[in-house]
């Protein structure tokens, strides 16, 4: 009894899958275009997005320069990104408001293609070509739309995004740092600085300055000693001058008091 309720069980299922199935073949297949965008809009209502966005794809072709053309190419876009393909979401975002840029739906759309651009976005530690393109179109949209209702999530977006740039590229000063390459260093955190002044921990990449020059300097030929401490000396004038709280501040002095002892030591040779 009870394996002859399975099998019905099994026989049942099948059939409604191979109704459905059937069913959406029928329609992808079908010449009747009012037919087919009922059934797609149906499909999207119903939250099946991979069997709406392929209906609605095959009908963009026809459907183009209609007064259906507009909602029908909004909810094509959705589809994508509600199915987590956000490429090709941010893609199809950024052609609608291009199409329809007087359309209710372009700044939601724009905001969406920004969005998506977003999640796209890497660790830091991998290439931030997306995460830049973010901040690039988020900027974009806020100066588009400063009273927008997505102007907030926007700049909560653009300071993640500046996070993980600014991580980046101090990483990469660390590395040039923990590698002896020791002016590369200090190069590269001053990049830092010009790019993040607003970052909490600009006294740390300054203090990192110093060390870079007094580092550099110990490294270097006598008669490049001077100049270079002479660099970690002013660099630590600055650090105390701009960071006078700093925690790098006792740190950083013991640094500045060696290179001018050495610079003292240089002189007294000559």
């Amino acid at each position: 009894m009870h394996l002859a309720i399975r099998n019905f069980l099994i026989l049942l299922v099948g059939v409604i899958l191979f109704t459905a199935c059937n069913g959406y073949e029928k329609v992808l297949k079908s010449n009747d275009v009012n037919y087919k965008l009922e059934r797609a809009n149906k499909y999207y209502d119903q939250k099946k997005y991979p069997q709406a966005n392929a209906i609605y794809e095959s009908l963009l072709p026809v459907m183009k320069n209609t007064r259906n053309y507009e909602p029908l190419y909004y909810r094509y876009a959705h589809t994508f990104y509600y199915l987590k393909d956000y490429l090709s979401a941010s893609y199809h975002f950024k052609n609608f408001v291009d199409f329809f840029p007087t359309s209710k739906d372009a700044e939601e759309c724009e905001y969406l293609h920004s969005y998506c651009l977003f999640q796209e976005s890497p660790k830091p530690s991998l290439d931030q070509t997306y995460t830049q393109k973010t901040v690039g179109a988020l900027q974009t949209f806020i100066n588009a739309h400063p009273k927008s209702k997505y102007v907030a999530e926007a700049n909560k977006m653009i300071d993640q995004c500046r996070k993980k740039l600014e991580t980046k590229a101090a990483n990469a000063a660390e590395l040039y740092y923990n590698i002896g390459h020791y002016k590369a260093a200090s190069v590269a955190f001053e990049q830092v600085l010009l790019e993040f002044p607003e970052s909490p921990t600009c006294d740390k990449y300054k203090y990192m300055i110093v060390k870079s020059w007094y580092d550099y300097a110990r490294k270097s030929i006598k008669g490049k000693q001077e100049e270079r401490y002479a660099n970690a000396v002013n660099a630590y004038r600055e650090l105390i001058e701009e960071y006078p709280k700093s925690k790098y501040i006792s740190d950083a002095e013991k640094y500045s008091t060696l290179a001018d002892n050495n610079i003292k030591k240089l002189r007294n040779e000559q």
